[in-house]
This record gives C-alpha cells, structure tokens and sequence, in this order.
C-alpha cells in the first residue's frame, strides 16, 4: 500500500484515535517515538500454545509419523537400562557363584543372594555377558535411528507450517484497512511479521520434538521402575508435583517479561526505522543525540526486561537439579537397603538408578526450555493478535461487470457523504457530480478533508454515512481490485521498490511491452533523464530511490500511472516536487492524459488548477464554493482569499529577493 500525504487534522485525528486505542495487552497503543511503556500483562499462555499446536494440523499424517518413531525410540531407550541391568547380574552372580564352593546349598548361601540365578563353582559367562551387551548396542542404534527419522520429519512439518503463517500473515496484510496501518507503528509491524514469525519457528523446531521424547520418555520409564519396584517408583514419583510446583511458580513469574520483551522488541525496531527513514532530517536538524538518548532508553528498557525474562526462567534448571538430586538420593538409599535385604538384584537397582536419572531428566529438560517456549508462545501470540484484526469489509463478487466493464466513463457522484477517522466527524453530507472528462480540483486549507475524499473513492476507508457510486454503480458493490485497477493515482509522496526503472514504470501493467513502458516515459518525459544515466531504463534503483532526484522519482509514478490508461484519475499534489519548467510539461502531458477522463487533481498552487472544469473549495470537510476559476474569484469568496494569499505571499517573495 503506497503512503498517504494526509492534512494536519486527519494526523491529529489519527493521533487521538491512536492514543485511545487500547493495545491487545491492555496499554495505550502509542507510535515508536512516543516512548510508551509496554505492557507487561502475562499472555494467555495455554490457549495461545494450543493455538499453535492446532496450525500443525494439515500435516496430521507426517505428525502421527513423528508420534510413532518417537514412542518406538523411546520404549527402546526404556528397555535399555532393564536389559544393561541383565549383563550386571550375570556379572555379579558369576562372581559371587566363583566364591561358593561347588554344590553348596542355597540356604547357606548370603540373604542377599538368595533367590538369584547362582551356579556355586562357577566364574562369569562372559559369553552371554557379549550377548547381552550386543543386544543393549543393537537397542540403542535402532531406537537413535527411529529418533533421527522421527526429527527428519519433524522439521518438515515445523518448516511448512511456518510457511503457512508467513502466507496467512501476508495475506492477512492484504486484507487489513488502511486505518490499521495509521495507528501501527511500520516497526512494530515489521517486527511482528519477520522477528516474531522467525522466534516461532526456532521455538517450533528446538521444543516440539524435546518435548515429545520428555513426555513419552516420562511414561516409558515409569513403567519400567513400576514393574521394577513400586516402593521405589513411589519415591521417584515424590519429585514430581515438586517439580511442578516450584516450574509453575517461576513460569508465572518470566511470562509477563516475555511478553514485555517482545513488545519492546516491536517498539524499539519502529523506533530505529522512523529515524533510519529520516536519518537526513534528523542531521539537518541535529536532533541525533536527542535520537540517541531515545534510542538508549528503550534500549536499556529492552535490556532490562530482556534480563528478567531469561534470568527468572533461567531458575527453573538449577532448581530441577537439586530437586533430581535429592530424589537420586533417597533412591540410591533405599535401593541399597533393598538389595541388603534381597528384596531386589544389584542389577535391578542399577537399572533403577538410571531410570530416575531418565525420569528426572525429561522434566529438567522442560524446565530448560521453558525459556525458549515461553519466549516462542509470546511471539506467536503477536502474530495471532495480527491474525485476529478487523479486517476490511467484505469484498463484493466479481460476477456482474468482469473484466472492469462497470467503471468505464469516469462518472463519480457522492451522495450525502459522512465520514470521521474518530469520533469526531471531518466530512458531513457532501454531495458532488464529477461528470465524464471532468477535471475536478480540490483545494482548501491543510486539514480540510482534501486527500480524504480522494481516498474514499479508491475505498482506502469505509464511509459512516451515505455513498459513492462511479458509472452509477456503489462502490461497496464493486469489487476492490476492479474499482482500484481502473483508477490512475499519482501521491505526493513517492513509492518506488528495488529494480529498474523500467520494472517501477511497468509495475501498474505487468505485462505492457517495452515499447508501451518507452511511450509512457516520453509521455512524462521520464525518457529525457533516463538517457542521461549509465544504463538507461536497466538503471536500478533501490526502495528509497535515493539515487534519482525527488522530481524524477515524481516523474516516474506519473510515467506508472500513464501506463495503467485509467478511466479515472487521481493527482494529489502530482507535481509540487519538480521544478517549474517540467511541471508546465507535465501539466501539457496530463491535459492529454485527463481528456476523456475524470480527475480529481488535489493542488495547493492555484495556478496549476486554473483550466479545471470545476473546482472544489472545502472547509472542515465541507464543500462551501464550487464553480470555476472566474467565477469563484468573481464570487470574492474563500477560493479567492486563498488566491489573494498565495499570490501576495509570492509577490513578495519576488520582492525580498
């Protein structure tokens, strides 16, 4: 969507609206260089993380894939330590059994071992030993492989599904009224669009699958110390709501700081980008250190949340720690008391030991990246809140009319048009016929509703009251793009993107031959500056246009909108960056353009609307003298104290000089 060069009231009226506007977090929604504190309300962590979840869901059949590989790895890895535990009692029964004389009987063998498969006289069968311990080998390869498949696929489905945000996100852009953009930062909206969408998907890609293997992991394991030994699963089980509470406790408190960081994030890239936008301004101004102190203020605010966030849910694993620790402990206690009694094998607790380091384990994995995850449901959460915005109203269908057969002429007739960016009304009741081949002129005061009107055929806003209709047809009941592929507009404010000239020129007709794009340029005499750059019409200029001059950038969007051949055209202040002598032959160049054609051309110069065939003087958002050049100076009225003004003003000027 191009820039719009608004009037100082519909700035102060969007301004006011911005301040009222409450933020989704609850705070003010405020620009970049407002400095606005962000609000640090938690996010709504559970519904927003299974909102997420849910965006999985195209790719059901490669996640129940992911689901399989990864319950086949970890019930592996779960018989692992049970089977290793096998090769321990063979090792410690074939020594024990090396001690015993041969034939002694079992009741005079140790407590501890009675019960145990003991040969007396025998040494260690290091033979079965080997087999056993192939066995656990070829255990873990297969159970590594089934993980690495199992990732293989996951990444697949974490990258498509990103792809699908960036693609919702994008359209999404597409559909959002020009009003959200007035009142969001272009930062803030970058930020959400590229930072936010990228934290989601490193989040995507570093907790799903950790998190998977954890849970199941947990299960596995907990089955294998239940079959094991209940008494001593119970124990293992101890640390769990433990766990929990004390990951619950310092979650609560590292969620409003992620959100806090996010959005700061937001507000300091729109900060950077308004000033790296106007970095000249600002040095001509030698506002740099006033910029400079601004900047290191939302940056240390940056800093300081930033801090907060990752030193309290940093807690969270030293904590698991000491709470798996502890239970290592009591474990290892109880387990030897077990095997003293004969209760249980050496073996068994060995196996024990290493299934409460399985067990602990996936829950201090999750609390370390409980960081991450809160950091990544934050992030999704703002593009949500992009996602969830009023979008424009309902596009009408393209059936009737295909092809823009219904804005042919150029006939536009408002009637009793209302309209207010707030509440605070800016156009009441106006009512006008531009017929075909008219050339309308708008002039007034800053403020006065001049772009505004321009900007309500095009749709860019929705009136509160009244119509628009063009060739008789409501504009509501046209579709969007049919109505606006039939109107040329040509803004104060430039719009070009990286690439040729002759790609910026063709950007309105995509498919206009080079011989077209020639025409248009000569037309606007584009084509005499052109030849006097190294490579011509292949010459490529960046977004800011930064190596074309402000009047030929002018002369490029006038060369695009040449190119579209509208029926109707739209100039607001078209001309008023190049000089004198190219704005009498743009002004030749667009009576041929206009003729046949309706326009309406937004100018301060009066001098460069005096052949219009009606001229519009508003007030307030009001029309309150039309009628042509003689007739509105014969009438003394407002247009010619605006003429007196401007004319005094620069015979003046002539004067001084």
């Amino acid at each position: 969507m191009t820039g719009m060069s608004e009037g100082a009231k519909k700035k102060e009226h969007v301004l006011e609206a911005t301040e009222r506007i409450e933020s989704p977090q609850g705070g003010p929604g405020r620009g970049p260089m407002g400095g606005a504190m962000v609000a640090q309300k938690a996010m709504d962590f559970g519904p927003s993380a299974k909102r997420l979840l849910a965006r999985l869901t195209p790719d059901r059949l490669p996640v129940v894939a992911v689901v399989v590989l990864t319950v086949g790895s970890v019930a592996l890895m779960s018989v692992g330590p049970r089977v290793l535990g096998h090769a321990t009692d063979l090792v410690f029964n074939g020594f024990v059994g090396r001690q015993l004389a041969p034939g002694t009987p079992e009741s005079q063998w140790p407590d501890a071992v009675q019960g145990q498969d003991i040969v007396p006289g025998r040494g260690v069968d290091f033979g079965a030993v080997g087999e056993v311990l192939l066995g656990v080998l070829a255990i873990y390869v297969v159970a590594s492989l089934l993980s690495w498949l199992a990732g293989y696929v996951l990444n697949g489905v974490v990258q498509r599904t990103v792809r699908r945000m960036r693609q919702d996100v994008e359209d999404k852009i597409n559909r959002l009224p020009l009003g959200y953009f007035d009142r969001s930062p272009r930062g803030e909206l970058l930020s959400r669009v590229t930072n936010d969408i990228d934290n989601v998907s490193t989040t995507l890609q570093q907790t799903m699958s950790q998190l998977l293997t954890s849970l199941l992991t947990v299960v596995g394991v907990l089955a294998m110390m239940l079959w094991i030994s209940p008494l001593l699963a119970l124990i293992a089980l101890v640390s769990v709501p433990i766990s929990l509470v004390v990951t619950r406790a310092i979650m609560k408190r590292s969620q409003g700081q992620f959100v806090a960081q996010w959005r700061r994030t937001g507000t300091l890239n729109g900060h950077i980008e308004e000033t790296f936008s106007g970095h000249a301004l600002v040095k001509v101004l030698g506002r740099q250190e006033a910029v400079q102190t601004e900047f290191d203020r939302q940056n240390a605010e940056l800093f300081e949340v930033s801090f907060k966030a990752q030193f309290i849910s940093g807690l969270i694993m030293p904590a698991m720690m000491f709470v798996g620790n502890l239970n290592y402990v009591a474990v290892a206690v109880v387990g030897a008391l077990r095997v003293a009694s004969g209760s249980l094998t050496l073996g068994e607790v060995q196996a024990f030991v290493q299934y409460t380091r399985q067990f602990t384990q996936p829950l201090t994995t999750v609390a370390s990246m409980a960081n991450l995850l809160q950091s990544g449901v934050a992030s999704a959460e703002r593009v949500f809140e992009l996602l969830d915005a009023d979008e424009e109203v309902e596009d009408a269908p393209a059936t009737a009319g295909a092809g823009g057969s219904r804005v042919t002429r150029g006939e536009v007739a408002f009637e009793h048009v209302s309209f207010s960016y707030t509440d605070r009304p800016l156009i009441t009741d106006l009512s006008l016929v531009a017929r075909p081949g008219q050339t309308v002129a708008i002039v007034g005061p800053t403020g006065a509703g001049k772009t505004t009107l321009v900007n309500l055929v095009m749709r860019f806003y929705e009136l509160d009251g009244g119509r628009i209709t063009v060739d008789g047809t409501d504009i509501t009941d046209l579709p969007r793009a049919e109505l606006r592929g039939r109107i040329g507009m040509v803004l104060q404010d430039t719009w070009l993107f990286g690439g040729t000239i002759r790609d910026n020129i063709a950007y309105g007709r995509p498919g206009a031959t080079d011989e077209e794009v020639r025409a248009a340029a000569r037309a606007t005499y584009v084509d005499r500056f052109v030849h006097s750059l190294p490579e011509g019409y292949d010459t490529v200029v960046d977004e800011e246009g930064s190596n074309l001059s402000a009047g030929e950038r002018q002369l490029v969007t006038i060369a695009r909108a040449f190119l579209t051949d509208p029926a109707l055209l739209i100039l607001d202040e078209a001309t008023s960056s190049v000089d004198t002598r190219t704005e009498l032959l743009l002004q030749q160049a667009m009576a041929a353009l206009r003729s046949d054609r309706t326009s309406f051309v937004i100018a301060h110069r009066l001098s460069t609307i005096r052949d219009a065939d009606l001229i519009l003087v508003m007030e307030d958002g009001a029309i309150v003298e039309q009628g042509t050049h003689d007739e509105l100076l014969a009438a003394d009225g407002a247009y010619a104290r605006l003429h007196r003004a401007q004319f005094a003003a620069a015979g003046a000027g002539a004067g001084d000089g």
